[in-house]
């Protein structure tokens, strides 16, 4: 899926531009513990999370995670915005709850990442 598409599906406005506008998301994973994306995680994939700090952004890069989205229209603070363009990772922000934007991703096609 790509991120035109995600954006398409959850009414997401992108909060970062994006070198790769096309880039492939074979997964999604939901959480706010960042420790969990770290054990569930599977590369390619997006991080639907409520937390907007930067701690999220080193996460997704360790993870391989490819983009981010923020639930309940949160953005993060300039700083945060700033590290994901240097890691060059897209971030999203969606007007949808976590469980929604979820269940509208997993409803068009997206799986979830499997347990390892």
């Amino acid at each position: 899926m790509t991120l035109k598409e995600i954006a398409e599906i959850l009414n997401a406005a992108l909060i970062t531009d994006s070198e790769y506008p096309d880039i492939n998301i074979q997964n999604a994973c939901s959480a706010d513990m960042m420790s969990a994306v770290l054990y569930y995680h599977t590369p390619n994939s997006l991080l639907i999370t409520g937390l907007t700090q930067p701690h999220v952004i080193r996460t997704a890069e360790i993870a391989g995670i490819k983009t981010i989205v923020f639930v309940l229209n949160k953005k993060p603070d300039d700083s945060t915005i700033e590290l994901a363009r240097q890691k060059n990772i897209p971030l999203l922000s969606t007007p949808c709850c976590m469980y929604t934007a979820s269940g509208r991703l997993y409803q068009a096609g997206l799986p979830g990442c499997l347990n390892k």
